[in-house]
């Protein structure tokens, strides 16, 4: 009798004892994530080729106490490792775990390196090779809590790897977690028309077709880490694999289950049918390229087992929460009778669905934590829709419709002063009732939602449900497209964060302002390359600039000396530390047929810059961020602590009868008139003048003023 670890992801444990039961091992014990249990070496091998569960195998060989590098040390030399591998095979150590001494598994792996060989060279044998791709030997060593578990990788690469998946989709479930899905459903039990309309590469449905059909999961795999243990009984492991050919071969003839599945997108139908193919289990299932809310039921009762997409890089969040809303009312007017199980890794899509659970498990696919909720549809489940209008949008709760009126009524009141102004981009809404903390923007015909981090005391249950009902709420209150709205999450943003990049994803428009027009980016940066709040602003500086040398500091994406160009500037200097930033001016000024040697762009830190300028200006905007601690910048920047001593520099630049508009959007900002004054500066402020209509509601952002020398 041998004894073993099974390793598996957080959640399978109690299935997998089970599992573990059923073929027969004994002495199981629980923990954490994984299975101990006990059995002969024919029982190891039967167990390695067909548990479904399981990530790893791994044959205990010592298990003691280990409480300094020494006991380490001690523990991996006191094994006869000449009795497990030669010294013709090349051996690697896989380390888990960290506390007490052990602060870097590297550090613990090469303490059991030194030991396996010195106890080879005092053995009198050659040192074997370590190799850390695709060694003979694996040893698994796993340290908790002042323990050491030292074994031998029974089962070699990760059991999840069967064999017949040579390509998957984005984000792909795991073979073990779809087996998983299947026990903890009830589906294994109670075999039955099984049908995943969000199959991706097919994985769910290939696991339950060779669960049917009695298929070995380990059947195709092509290594096992036992194969260079010395121990190793050839004769017996090639017996169970011909006797598990025989089972397959029969188990195909006998299965009579219905399998569908079904996805949007024909390249994973292609996958999945290539992956059902290397599976040998082709000809069960029934692949179509079909949108899941439209789908028709395939038989009277079975199970709906999936995996529907969720995460930013599977779909816009408005998008999967639209589908989760819809689906749910899909599977109450048209599965009744039927049992559901879904996997997912956000509650708040869960519960879009508007069903309620029977049970509710957690599972990991890799290091992400889902949940596995299974739903009862009864036959004569209440439908909340006509199943031919399931494409309706879905709705906010009954408490975000103060929100829904009030955004209704922003719309109504701004959308025809839009028109007039000329813009197709403006703010429809900015936190206007306090339990919805989010900016909502309109860019021509899309719609940007800016979530703002909520206080601590609000539980995160709470903020998800409000994001949830805002985002609900806006395809029919803006007669917009689920497509077309798009979320980001921002904390009241410091200096340059503004700026920063948060996806490889672009969405491009042309926006167009005053007459002028500008390149938008909707998703590749958490702002746009256009500040809303500064239309006015720059509106000013283009009425203010005709026939004057312009310079405009902290320029960002040039849109305010693209207003000077076009208001009649002389010339136009654009200044900014970012060369991403002022290419993009550049595709502003090209825009608006600006060009000429007259518009200069310039990369520079703008407070250095300043100081070693020699020339001189008639108009100047400066609208430096409110805090920058820039890897390129010598110091921090601290609008509040640093604005007088850099408009005194300034001043240096500006002509006898020049201007500068100072602009900022720190709250409770107060300017330094003291200093300014003893300066001889004149400072007029100009809020008024800018502000404009959309953001009239929440003005404590935008600051402006209107600066000169002063006379006399």
């Amino acid at each position: 009798m041998l004894n073993f670890f099974a390793a598996a992801p957080r959640g399978y444990e109690y299935a997998l004892s089970l599992e573990l039961a059923e073929l027969g091992a004994t002495n199981i014990k629980e923990s954490v994530a994984g299975v101990y249990f006990s059995a002969p070496l024919d029982l190891a091998y039967r167990i390695t080729l067909w548990c479904r569960l399981a990530s790893r195998i791994i044959l205990v060989i010592y298990k003691g106490p280990c409480e300094s590098p020494e006991q380490l040390y001690n523990a991996a030399y006191c094994v006869d490792w000449q009795t497990h591998f030669s010294n013709k095979s090349t051996f690697s150590i896989d380390f888990h775990g960290l506390g007490g001494f052990i602060n870097n598994t590297q550090f613990g792996a090469l303490k059991i390196k030194d030991a396996v060989v010195d106890r080879f060279r005092d053995d009198g044998s050659a040192r074997p090779d370590v190799s850390r791709v695709d060694a003979d030997f694996r040893i698994d060593a796993h340290y908790r809590r002042n323990e050491i578990t030292l074994g031998l990788n029974f089962s070699g690469p990760a059991l999840h790897q069967r064999g017949y998946r040579t390509n998957v989709g984005e984000a792909p479930l795991k073979e073990n977690l779809a087996a998983n899905m299947l026990v903890r459903s009830g589906w294994q039990k109670n075999p039955q028309t099984l049908f995943d309309p969000f199959c991706g590469s097919g994985t769910l449905l290939i696991e339950a077709a060779m669960m049917a059909c009695d298929i070995a999961p380990g059947l195709q795999r092509k290594s096992f880490g036992f194969e260079h243990w010395l121990r190793h009984d050839v004769k017996g492991w090639d017996a169970l694999l011909e006797e598990a050919k025989a089972r397959a071969s029969l188990g195909k003839t006998r299965c009579d289950i219905q399998f569908y599945g079904s996805d949007i997108d024909s390249r994973m139908i292609a996958l999945a049918k290539g992956n059902a193919d290397a599976a040998g289990v082709f000809e069960l299932i029934d692949f179509k390229v079909i949108n899941a809310l439209n789908v028709s039921v395939p038989a009277e009762t079975g199970y709906l087992i999936s995996n529907p997409p969720y995460g930013e890089r599977l779909g816009n969040t408005t998008e999967l929460l639209q589908l989760y809303y819809q689906l749910g009312d899909k599977l109450k007017a048209e599965f009744g009778g039927w049992q559901v199980g879904i996997v997912n890794s956000d509650t708040e899509l869960l519960s879009c669905l508007k069903l309620k659970a029977d049970k509710q498990m957690k599972m990991f696919n890799g290091q992400l934590e889902c949940a596995f909720n299974l739903y009862t549809l009864h036959a004569n489940s209440t439908r909340r829709v006509d199943p031919a209008n399931i494409k309706q949008l879905g709705a906010p709760s009954e408490a975000a419709q103060p929100f829904v009126n009030r955004l209704k009524k922003n719309v109504k009141q701004l959308e025809k002063w839009a028109k007039k102004e000329g813009v197709d981009s403006y703010r429809l809404y900015d936190g206007d009732i306090p339990e919805y903390n989010v900016a909502i923007d309109r860019y021509l015909d899309h719609v940007i939602v800016q979530e703002y981090s909520a206080p601590a005391e609000i539980p995160e249950s709470v903020t998800k449900r409000r994001i949830t009902d805002v985002l609900l709420s806006l395809p029919s209150a803006l007669d917009i497209s689920p497509e077309h709205i798009v979320l980001k999450t921002r904390e009241r943003q410091k200096g340059s964060n503004q700026y920063q990049k948060r996806e490889d994803e672009t969405l491009e428009r042309i926006t167009q302002e005053y007459g002028a027009k500008f390149k938008l980016n909707l998703k590749g940066y958490l702002d746009t390359g256009l500040f809303l709040d500064h239309r006015l602003t720059r509106k000013l500086v283009g009425q203010k600039s005709s026939g004057r040398d312009v310079l405009n500091l902290f320029a960002y994406t040039g849109s305010a000396s693209v207003h000077a160009a076009l208001g009649g500037a002389k010339s136009v200097t654009t200044v900014d530390m970012s060369n991403t930033y002022l290419n993009w001016a550049k595709d502003n000024f090209e825009l608006n047929n600006l060009a000429g040697k007259q518009y200069e762009f310039v990369q520079a830190n703008c407070l250095h810059w300043i100081k070693t300028c020699h020339q001189t200006f008639d108009l100047i905007f400066i609208d430096p961020p409110t805090f920058s601690n820039s890897k390129r910048m010598e110091d921090s920047f601290d609008v509040q602590r640093d604005h007088a001593n850099m408009l005194v520099n300034l001043m240096r630049l500006l002509n006898p009868e020049g201007e500068i508009i100072f602009s900022n959007n720190k709250r409770k900002f107060k300017l330094d008139k003291a200093v300014l004054s003893a300066a001889n500066i004149h400072v007029q402020n100009i809020d008024d003048k800018t502000l404009p209509l959309d953001y009239k509601r929440n003005p404590h952002i935008h600051n402006t003023w209107l600066i000169k020398h002063a006379k006399g």
